[in-house]
């Protein structure tokens, strides 16, 4: 088996996945899993694909990923490694597709507007 790469985003993270046989190691921007993601949350967010598939063990992923911020990039992660695992099997689609693990997530932070505070917000309207 030859390395497969997947591309995953959310919000403004790209994270680019690449798998390959191996014992379960994941490496995130050249360090290891358990010191890039550091909450147990974060932690569970990206394994899920893998969990749900029953690949723990199997593969090695190697993850480069930039932008946006901790969460966003996990989130990102989680999309890629899901698209890998229905290239790998298109089984694993059945498992993943009502997850939710296969869908992009579109939701992104709205543009703040001229003669606004903020994207919504206005400045305080003074009647006199």
């Amino acid at each position: 088996m030859e390395t497969i790469h997947k591309i995953g985003r959310r919000k403004t993270a790209v994270a680019r996945v690449y798998v390959s046989k191996g014992k379960g190691n994941i490496t995130i921007n050249n360090r290891a899993f358990d010191n890039y993601f550091t909450t147990p949350t974060l932690r569970y967010k990206v394994q899920q694909p893998l969990a749900l598939t029953g690949n723990e063990k199997s593969f090695d992923i190697k993850v480069n990923v930039h932008g946006g911020g901790i969460t966003g990039q996990a989130e990102a992660v989680r999309l890629a490694i899901s698209r890998a695992m229905c290239e790998l099997n298109e089984e694993n689609r059945t498992v993943l597709k009502p997850e939710g693990l296969l869908t992009r997530d579109p939701r992104m932070v709205e543009r703040k507007k001229f003669g606004q505070k903020k994207a919504r917000k206005k400045f305080q309207f003074s009647k006199r």
